[in-house]
């Protein structure tokens, strides 16, 4: 839901470079507030404390403005650190609104927030809906970016991309798909890789589309198919080369090492998911879990996603700081593991924002890969987030300052790209129309 202020006033830039001088305007969204007269523009850091209480820090700079021509407010000022801060606008000594703006350090600036699911399915394997359907409802719902990670096959998420390949849409929909092969029981996805794993052998994606490799790949090349024999002897092989401690699943362990080696080979991200799902015990025995963790045999860790009860996302975020006070530093990302798009109390639990340069395949996983992301728990009314206290921060200012923003105008395309998938001959016309809708919002938010 949007802030009430933000339905009155438009401020923009909202985020910048810190340490350099930034002219902001203040935009009246009405008659009903429009400017008239002089007006003080006070500006806080929320990092420096109250300036009564810590008047050497400087914690208060005061401007006197009037509006503009066009009715709007402007002013200049330079933006200590990477911080939020407070712009409260005052007429006659009295505050009319305080509204709110980001400053970055260099490592961020060019980043731009992209939030997106990495975990989820649909009726090609145990969800509800059509793939298409999956990827308008969560387009409708604010994510820039979705991969369709069906069990066993990856043809779901080629699926997903070709349903709208000659329409326009600022929407990245990325390849997919949850590996199972036999004898490993850990859940592992496979999130934009350019070929498949499941079809590397045969099983439900042959049965379904055969073993074309048009159905298998991103682009038509991935290695060939091996047997189920050849590829327990090469596990088994990798096993006795791995230092696998006693009392940890030996084939198990050297498969999900296989698994990941093989998202590697294919560019894609490998994510360990879910240790702590509940099937009337944990998913994945505990020691297991601490090898995994230890060996680091993945590039993402789902540190939420799934469920609603406590266990499973709060072991898994408590177990994440635990490693980091270990020295252990891992990516993480949080995914709905959705298994349906409507009606569904888990279908919007958990999401990441990635902080990328673009919303491409390579840009989401380089990102993701160098540590530039941060997970957010959805469940409760109040959003929670998990990750780096810098990501956290700036996540939570985006979540209530631009977000609400942005997902006005994913509603619309995502609507219109059910509507183009169920046959509506205007909506293409109108996606075309309203195309660029959000780059620029993004060029006038982001001041890089």
């Amino acid at each position: 839901m949007i802030k009430l202020e933000l339905t009155n006033y438009d401020i923009f830039p909202k985020v910048f470079p810190c340490d350099e001088e930034i002219k902001v305007t203040i935009k009246p969204l009405g008659a009903h507030v429009e400017f008239s007269g002089e007006y003080a523009i006070n500006v806080r850091a929320l990092n420096e404390g109250n300036a009564a209480r810590y008047p050497e820090r400087n914690n208060l700079a005061e401007y006197i403005v009037t509006p503009d021509a066009d009715g709007c407010l402007r002013f200049s000022h330079t933006y200590k650190d990477e911080q939020e801060h407070y712009v409260d606008i005052l007429k006659d000594g009295k505050k009319l609104v305080r509204l709110s703006v980001y400053s970055l350090l260099p490592d961020l600036v060019g980043r731009y927030p992209f939030r997106g699911d990495l975990h989820m399915h649909t009726c090609r394997s145990d969800g509800r809906q059509a793939p298409a359907i999956v990827a308008a409802e969560y387009r409708k719902n604010g994510y820039d970016f979705l991969a369709i990670t069906d069990h066993d096959v990856y043809y779901a998420s080629l699926e997903a991309i070709n349903a709208f390949k000659d329409v326009p849409i600022e929407y990245n929909l990325v390849t997919g798909e949850e590996v199972h092969l036999e004898g490993n029981d850990i859940h592992i996805v496979n999130f934009g890789g350019k070929y498949s794993v499941n079809a590397l052998m045969p099983g439900d994606h042959h049965i379904d589309v055969g073993p074309d490799k048009r159905y298998r790949s991103l682009d038509g090349e991935c290695p060939e198919i091996i047997s189920v024999e050849e590829y327990k002897r090469q596990v088994n092989e990798l096993a006795e080369a791995l230092d696998i401690p006693d009392g940890i699943e030996k084939f198990t362990y050297a498969a999900c090492v296989w698994i990941f080696n093989h998202i590697k080979k294919a560019d894609g991200l490998g994510i360990f998911c879910h240790p702590y799902w509940l099937q009337n015990v944990f998913h994945v025995p505990e020691t297991l879990v601490e090898h995994i963790m230890e060996t680091q045999p993945f590039d993402a860790f789902e540190v939420l996603g799934g469920e609603d009860y406590f266990e499973q996302n709060g072991y898994q975020s408590v177990r994440y700081y635990e490693d980091r006070i270990k020295g252990r530093h891992y990516p993480i990302v949080g995914s709905t593991d959705s298994h349906s798009c409507v009606h569904n109390d888990c279908g919007f639990v958990a999401s990441t924002i990635v902080f990328a340069p673009e919303n491409t395949r390579e840009g989401l996983i380089s990102s993701i890969k160098d540590f530039y992301s941060v997970a957010v728990d959805s469940i409760s009314k109040e959003l929670r987030l998990v990750g780096e206290l810098r990501f956290v921060r700036y996540g939570c200012f985006l979540l209530r300052e631009f977000f609400p923003l942005h997902d006005e105008l994913t509603f619309e395309e995502g609507r219109l790209m059910k509507d183009y998938v169920c046959g509506d001959k205007d909506a293409e016309r109108l996606l075309r129309a309203i195309n660029g809708r959000m780059k620029k919002q993004r060029e006038k938010y982001f001041a890089f």
